[in-house]
């Protein structure tokens, strides 16, 4: 792309950094903004940074938050004995969507690959096992990708466990493997983690 200005130009290179997001499609948004009012693109800049600057990760769950403890952990009228373990932030999200859990979260920040140099330590598993050890948790249900990785995560975490005294489940298998959880649409997701399954006969599937 030619332009003729160089602002034009730093600014559609600053969104094509974005994922997903072409030099076409970072074109488009620039354009869009200069039709918008100055102080229109000044809020929109200013909640950006504001959001950067200013925004948490829950001391309890590590999900977003505003303040020390996120939304989710805050809510009292949440069932505070279920925990949902997933990879990342956008699975809160996608199961949130769902409107059938109740319970808390537990974000690992990821899942154990080896091959891409991600072990135990690089993870909040430590953080998970204190909450276990701490709070009056009776279940765990573990709701991470139906893929290697995250089939390798859930046997690490279950022998992590095996002596604690709590249910360990896992979502049902309502989602292709080799699939990604926060890709999955809200009716599969939904069904999954209503009929999920203890993790023994998780285990028993993909005898590992």
């Amino acid at each position: 792309m030619i332009f003729s200005s160089s602002l034009l130009e730093n600014a559609v290179n600053e969104f094509a950094k974005l994922p997903g997001i072409g030099k076409k499609t970072a074109l488009r948004l620039v354009l869009h903004l200069l039709k918008k009012d100055v102080s229109d693109v000044k809020g929109f800049s200013d909640v950006i940074l504001k959001m950067r600057e200013e925004i948490h990760f829950c001391s309890r769950c590590k999900n977003i938050a505003d303040k020390e403890l996120c939304n989710i952990c805050a809510d009292r009228s949440r069932k505070q004995e279920i925990i949902c373990v997933v990879e990342t932030i956008r699975d809160v999200i996608a199961i949130e969507s769902t409107q059938q859990y109740n319970g808390l979260y537990h974000v690992l920040g990821g899942i154990i690959s080896p091959l891409d140099g991600i072990g135990p330590d690089h993870l909040e598993i430590d953080s998970l096992l204190k909450r276990v050890n701490e709070e009056k948790t009776e279940e765990l249900v573990f709701a991470l990708s139906p893929n290697i990785q995250g089939d390798t995560t859930i046997y690490y975490l279950s022998k992590k466990l095996k002596d604690h005294r709590v249910k360990i489940t896992t979502i049902a298998r309502g989602i292709a493997f080799g699939g990604e959880l926060e890709y999955a649409d809200e009716m599969t997701l939904a069904r999954s983690i209503s009929n999920r399954m203890p993790i023994e006969n998780y285990v028993g599937q993909n005898k590992w």
